[in-house]
């Protein structure tokens, strides 16, 4: 039952973070406003994929996107249960804690191990900013989630 609290949890807090990080992006100087990494991963899957078709049409790449983003966001949030569980922290200081985990284990580890992005060392600052800003507040919403859940039961 707990996995799924934080898998529910990882899904809703999706939403807040997204809308963050195009929110924050518009504030960089332009010439950080390229694509989020949400876009330019689920571009190099579709692309490694071969489907050429979705790769050609915005509005198919926008919902792939965002569905690979939600999806994700669900799938690490079911790890959160299981690694916070044992912390004596605040649920705040757990959420933060793994959101920081969670942006350092995907931009710093697997996304560049299987070459889809350069490591987030070679990203400008304020992208950096950005994305551990951004999973800082998925982190921090998911603990309030799961907290939530937990009382309601």
């Amino acid at each position: 039952m707990r996995i799924a609290s934080g898998s529910l949890a990882g899904l809703l807090a999706a939403g807040p973070m997204g809308l963050l990080m195009v929110a924050w992006q518009k504030l960089l100087p332009k010439r950080e406003q390229y694509a989020l990494p949400p876009e330019q991963i689920t571009e190099k899957v579709i692309e490694r994929a071969g489907l050429d078709d979705i790769s050609q049409k915005k509005v198919a790449r926008r919902v792939a996107t965002w569905l690979s983003h939600f999806g994700y966001g669900a799938a690490a949030g079911s790890l959160y249960p299981l690694v916070t569980g044992s912390m004596k922290t605040s649920p705040v200081v757990r959420g933060l804690v793994f959101g920081l985990v969670v942006w350092a284990a995907s931009y710093l580890g697997w996304v560049p191990a299987v070459r889809i992005l350069p490591p987030a060392t070679q990203a400008p600052a304020g992208r950096n900013m950005l994305m551990i800003g951004s999973h800082f507040l998925w982190g921090a919403l998911i603990a309030f989630f799961v907290s939530r859940m937990e009382k309601n039961r």
